[in-house]
């Protein structure tokens, strides 16, 4: 039996166990702030949710055929879920609902983050990304950005003939899980994009990333929702948030500043954050 084929045996095993449909709404999430103009023009957050016995290991310069490019890897499939690369760009994918856990006759999602990342631009990063067939993967969501544009792509796969949707995202904070961009059928959105949007936004500048940090850290969920909608999941069945990361891109002006990376190794409000070596 392949490594895949155990490791989608492995998820078989967990939804078996998991409540009635948790799984197919529960997944990672990614606040992004755009700021045209300012000093930090794009702000991101993100949770990683994903079995615990997935193996993985940290952000750092994995690649030696890429190593511009900063980010976790995973350990089974050889991709990553979020990084950065040296030329200011960040990257990052997240599985659509009932498109959780490995399929081997498909491509894994995570090559596509590295693919973005080959780019130094996200408009060129995303015109090829749009060109590939969505039906090689199972349904994502991904969003790509620098410090002058940033887009989220969606594919539905073969629902939607293959095409990799591409959306430029306006100023201001969204929230992106399992759904579409804040969408009030996640219920982990209609409970925490409320709170981003009131929060006062990070401080990169002074490394000050606290009132996102709390956020990240909630376990609360809506009354109408189980523990897999709160913003850190925790399960007795082998899922949950597994790690967090902190971005900030300077302006053009500010680039000799460099990107801030911020990663916590474990489950946010346990594990400390740090600064991702360059």
């Amino acid at each position: 039996m392949s490594t895949f084929a155990m490791h989608g045996a492995r998820m078989h095993s967990v939804l078996a166990h998991a409540p009635t449909a948790w799984y197919r709404k529960t997944m990672c999430t990614v606040v992004i702030l755009r700021r045209p103009g300012h000093d930090w023009p794009i702000l991101l957050a993100a949770n990683r949710d994903e079995l615990v016995d997935r193996p993985w290991q940290p952000p750092a310069r994995h690649w030696p055929d890429r190593k511009n490019i900063r980010a976790g890897i995973d350990e089974l499939a050889g991709g990553t879920w979020l990084g950065v690369n040296d030329e200011g760009m960040v990257a990052g994918i997240l599985n659509r609902r009932e498109s959780l856990g490995p399929d081997d006759r498909l491509r894994t999602r995570g090559e596509l983050v590295l693919e973005a990342l080959d780019h130094a631009d996200a408009a060129d990063a995303v015109a090829a990304l749009a060109d590939l067939d969505g039906n090689s993967y199972r349904s994502f969501n991904m969003v790509v950005a620098d410090n002058r544009d940033a887009y989220w792509l969606r594919s539905l796969g073969a629902t939607a003939d293959g095409r990799i949707e591409v959306h430029e995202l306006s100023a201001g904070l969204v929230m992106l899980t399992a759904h579409d961009i804040d969408a009030s059928a996640s219920a982990r959105t209609r409970t925490y994009l409320p709170r981003f949007l009131a929060a006062p936004p990070p401080e990169p500048s002074t490394d000050d990333w606290t009132s996102w940090e709390k956020l990240l850290a909630g376990r609360e969920h809506a009354p109408d929702a189980n523990a897999g909608e709160a913003m850190t999941v925790v399960t007795d069945y082998g899922f949950g948030t597994l790690s967090s990361s902190l971005i900030a891109l300077p302006a053009m002006h500010r680039e000799c500043v460099g990107t801030v990376y911020r990663f916590a190794d474990g489950r946010p409000g346990e594990a400390p954050y740090y600064a991702v070596a360059k």
